[in-house]
């Protein structure tokens, strides 16, 4: 007989630091998941924005196991073909010249900040090593990516912490104008702060920073870990922002929920990375890169307008549940990341009612404590919204 795996075994066997649902998922189709009880939820979470085109998509299966029958993994002393591919790819559809691939978004973020500061003592000398980011960011949990993102709750533990790094207000740009020097070796910004509670980039705080990048010789960064392969509607945000990175960092969806990070990187910033100056193990792995080719070779202008399209049904749908129940003070995002965030009656407890949804079918996320967060499949079907959606409308009604 099968032994059974429970949900305790969670709090017997792993560390801690994640607080995860009571039911276990076994099963996943598209946008619905089922738990072990066989009950089936509706998934607008997308693993934290991470299945771009859902669960157990045939595409990506048959590509990976295609790949899997062939070559796993080699080692960087070596080359592969599809990772070749995937990064012709990536320059070709985006301003780079050059890609470094790794296993996740921080460190994707740490090379990019460790790139970021090495061109410049290359350059420009030692002095010039400040990082300017900004409150509420989010970058990864490595001791300098952590230490970089604006959120005091996961670093403060962890002193003495990197130096030389400032926080800033989001969209304030004359707070950047009065901090930059040319002691400043980089700006790092994501296009919309994902973790800190949804909120897109004014236009005219992107385009000043790189304005003022240019004028003091700073590396401008952005972080698109979240924002990227096809989430808010574009390939990644900057494009359709305008405004180019010197290094943008990507993962979450670029791998369509395996493992892959990538950072790319202008010509000049690229050339500061030699042999022995940067690594990893498994990144760039043949397994990895071809799961990502085959995401980017269907995140196709059809799907980028479906992404879009789906925004706006997202946003009609929250709309028509604050008219019946009066529960958001704001909602906001781009393409398919969305925040509602909670009126004031309702602060602290966004947990809460992702929990209750849970109860309902729906899986859901927060962005802090006062943000419900949407992040589904790109290509999730009106049908499911509607009945994820409805799903919603249950929880909301126990919860107000």
């Amino acid at each position: 007989m099968a032994e059974i795996i429970a949900r305790d075994w969670f709090d017997h066997y792993m560390v801690p630091c994640f607080a995860p649902a009571p039911f276990i998922p076994v099963r996943a189709a598209g946008s619905r998941v089922w738990d072990q009880a066989g009950k089936e939820y509706i998934d607008l979470a997308g693993g934290i924005a991470v299945n771009s085109l859902g669960h157990a998509n045939a595409d990506l299966t048959a590509a990976l196991v295609e790949q899997a029958g062939k070559l796993w993994h080699i080692g960087n002393g070596y080359t592969n073909e599809p990772v070749l591919r995937l990064a012709k790819r990536l320059v070709d559809a985006t301003f780079a010249d050059k890609v470094f691939f790794c296993n996740s978004g921080a460190e994707a973020n740490e090379a990019a900040l460790k790139l970021a500061r090495k061109y410049a003592h290359d350059h420009h000398g030692a002095h010039k090593h400040e990082i300017i980011a900004f409150t509420n960011s989010f970058h990864g949990r490595t001791l300098f990516t952590v230490t970089v993102g604006g959120q005091p709750k996961y670093s403060a533990d962890y002193a003495p912490l990197p130096p030389g790094i400032t926080h800033l207000p989001y969209n304030d740009l004359k707070a950047v104008e009065q901090q930059i020097s040319d002691n400043t070796c980089a700006v790092i910004v994501e296009p919309v702060v994902g973790e800190g509670g949804v909120i897109p980039a004014d236009p005219a705080f992107l385009k000043g920073l790189r304005a003022l990048c240019d004028k003091h010789q700073a590396t401008l960064i952005f972080d698109e870990v979240q924002t990227g392969a096809g989430r808010t509607g574009a390939l990644y945000a900057y494009q359709a922002y305008g405004v180019e990175p010197d290094i943008l960092t990507s993962a979450k969806g670029l791998g369509g929920g395996f493992p892959i990070g990538a950072m790319l990187a202008k010509e000049a910033w690229a050339q500061v990375f030699q042999p022995g100056t940067h690594g990893t193990t498994f990144g760039g792995n043949p397994l990895a890169a071809t799961v990502a080719d085959k995401v980017l070779s269907l995140l196709d202008a059809t799907l980028l307008q479906g992404v879009r399209e789906r925004h706006d049904m997202i946003v009609s749908r929250l709309e028509q549940l604050n008219a019946r129940y009066g529960l958001f003070s704001a909602i906001r995002g781009k393409g398919l990341l969305i925040g509602a965030a909670l009126a004031e009656p309702w602060h602290g407890k966004a947990k809460t009612l992702t929990n209750l949804a849970a109860e309902e079918g729906l899986i859901a996320l927060i962005a802090g404590p006062d943000v419900l967060r949407f992040a589904p499949a790109l290509d999730i079907s009106p049908a499911e919204l509607d009945d994820g959606f409805a799903r919603l409308e249950r929880a909301i009604a126990r919860f107000v």
